[in-house]
């Protein structure tokens, strides 16, 4: 782990810090692994949620800096509790044991070392469950190689498709060269989206591409590049719960709901290019209140207690 944490290069900004002398870089992260939130998650899609919940940890700190993050308190202002990795394993252990159907990395990227010395002890003794590594997609490839085993499944987001829109919306200029760097490295190693007997996923990839306001062009962008790179084979997961909170409230321009006609040009270029795996959520204008991370309490819970929640998505095909 210290190797890691020497001189810190676990995101595409390469800060080098020294994390274990004190130093942070720009996400803030220290050297213990900082959660605001843990527990079964009934808001991801159907094959990550499914009846029992998607055992879900939510990490502090965050490589981006989005001015819409509905995860602010703790992505940005660093809300959440130090743990010891001893603790970190029991809160794997703990979602194991209420049934969970996967252990769900939300924003793992400054904590991977962190991760992999609390879960490699219950891997030993027979506790697993399929990871779910969930991410912005602004991710350096050396870092998912270096900890492939964190990643069974993919929740990778395609968030833009032009620097100029990557750095308003994320301060992340770099993010569109690295995040489809980072779904092609997931797609080499995991392939499509595989499900069990019971239709939970068990490998492969899920990427989500969500409309921005004034931007849907980025998502459809982002299609045009998949089906092109990746193959209309992937599993694509289409979102319209753009909502206006954090700094996008004071924004022009981010400062309002994505439009039902904005929509319609990104569900349609969906099934125009051809894609037949995923889901397409339902026009909604807005997140459903029990799934913005900002109104979210922190310590143990479940998030997005109402299962239906995840079914206002539809199948692509």
């Amino acid at each position: 782990m210290n190797s890691f944490l020497h001189s810190c290069r676990l995101c595409p900004r390469v800060c080098g810090v020294n994390r274990l002398a004190g130093q942070t870089g720009y996400c803030r992260a220290g050297v213990l692994p900082r959660v605001f939130r843990y527990g079964p998650h009934f808001g991801e899609e159907p094959p990550i949620s499914g009846e029992r919940g998607s055992g879900t940890v939510f990490f502090s700190h965050c490589t981006m800096r989005c001015v819409y993050c509905q995860n602010h308190p703790w992505s940005q202002a660093g809300k959440g509790d130090d743990l010891s990795a001893g603790t970190l394993r029991d809160i794997f252990r703990g979602l194991a044991e209420k049934g969970c159907h996967n252990w769900n990395l939300v924003s793992p990227t400054p904590w991977l070392p962190q991760i992999r010395e609390a879960v490699v002890p219950l891997l030993r003794t027979g506790i697993s469950l399929p990871f779910v590594y969930n991410t912005s997609g602004f991710e350096a490839t050396e870092t998912l190689e270096a900890f492939g085993e964190l990643a069974d499944i993919a929740l990778i987001d395609l968030r833009y498709a032009t620097s100029e829109a990557a750095f308003e919306g994320s301060d992340a200029n770099l993010y569109v060269d690295a995040a489809r760097r980072a779904v092609l490295w997931f797609w080499n190693r995991l392939g499509p989206l595989e499900t069990g007997a019971d239709g939970m996923a068990r490998r492969g990839v899920i990427c989500r591409l969500l409309a921005l306001p004034g931007r849907v062009s980025e998502a459809v962008a982002n299609l045009e590049w998949l089906a092109k790179h990746v193959g209309t084979g992937v599993s694509v997961s289409v979102m319209s719960q753009y909502t206006p909170v954090h700094r996008a409230e004071r924004l022009e321009g981010w400062d309002r709901r994505v439009g039902k006609e904005e929509y319609a040009l990104l569900t349609e270029a969906a099934r125009d290019l051809g894609f037949e795996n995923g889901w397409i959520q339902d026009f909604e204008g807005d997140a459903p209140a029990d799934l913005l991370g900002q109104a979210m309490p922190a310590g143990e819970g479940a998030v997005g207690a109402v299962q239906s929640r995840v079914c206002g998505k539809h199948s692509v095909g």
